[in-house]
């Protein structure tokens, strides 16, 4: 718990919800439709509703990030993930590139982005910066993927990383452990949705998180 005061008590504080989005985790989309596995994604929404409750009752920014393929950032070695060559996943303005169970508020923050991280050629660190954020709250699929690369590259951007264990989810649960272990050991820390919602409680007894 010490660890967690560390990253939250008096910091401006953002949750960044990744890829919640049909393609990567309806039993229907495009990567569900490959064989693989998505149920870990309905196992962790839950706890992914609860702390986006807990976020906007507290006035802590939320920030999805929605993943958008098109021929214009689909580059050959982007492209060459793919044994065909050909990108199934979030064509813009698709069902596949909609948002899945959650979505944002218009008090929420989108941010489209093109490849695992959020932060390769988005306008996100603008909107951090604004904000004045200091701690990333990471949420979303897949845990090894687009999560674990936006929470890396967030760290060494010197933002604190909170890594929510159970508001993630992996296409296997050896995926999801991995990313789990290295983020807590080298890249921030890990921890459950129940722990981080409970501070904001707790915090906001003594004072708000302020807003400019």
């Amino acid at each position: 718990m010490e660890k967690l005061k560390q990253n939250l008590d008096q910091k401006n504080t953002a949750v960044i919800v990744v890829d919640v989005q049909n393609d990567y985790c309806h039993p229907e989309g495009a990567i569900a439709k490959t064989g693989i596995d998505v149920s870990a994604v309905n196992k962790m929404m839950p706890n992914l509703q609860a702390l986006l409750e807990s976020a906007r009752e507290h006035e802590i920014p939320v920030i999805f990030l929605q993943t958008n393929h098109e021929k214009a950032t689909d580059s050959e070695v982007w492209l060459s993930r793919f044994k065909d060559g050909v990108n199934p996943i979030c064509h813009t303005g698709s069902w596949g590139a909609e948002f899945f169970v959650v979505a944002p508020l218009s008090t929420d923050i989108v941010v489209k982005k093109h490849r695992y991280s959020g932060f390769i050629h988005t306008r996100l660190e603008s909107v951090l910066q604004t904000l004045k954020i200091e701690t990333l709250v990471m949420t979303g699929v897949s845990t090894n993927l687009c999560v674990e690369s936006t929470a890396r590259d967030g760290f060494m951007m010197d933002y604190r990383i909170v890594f929510l264990k159970d508001s993630c989810a992996a296409f296997s649960q050896e995926e999801h452990d991995m990313t789990i272990k290295t983020i807590d050991t080298y890249f921030g820390m890990a921890t459950d949705t129940k722990d981080v919602i409970s501070f904001w409680q707790h915090q906001a007894k003594r004072s708000p998180q302020l807003q400019d």
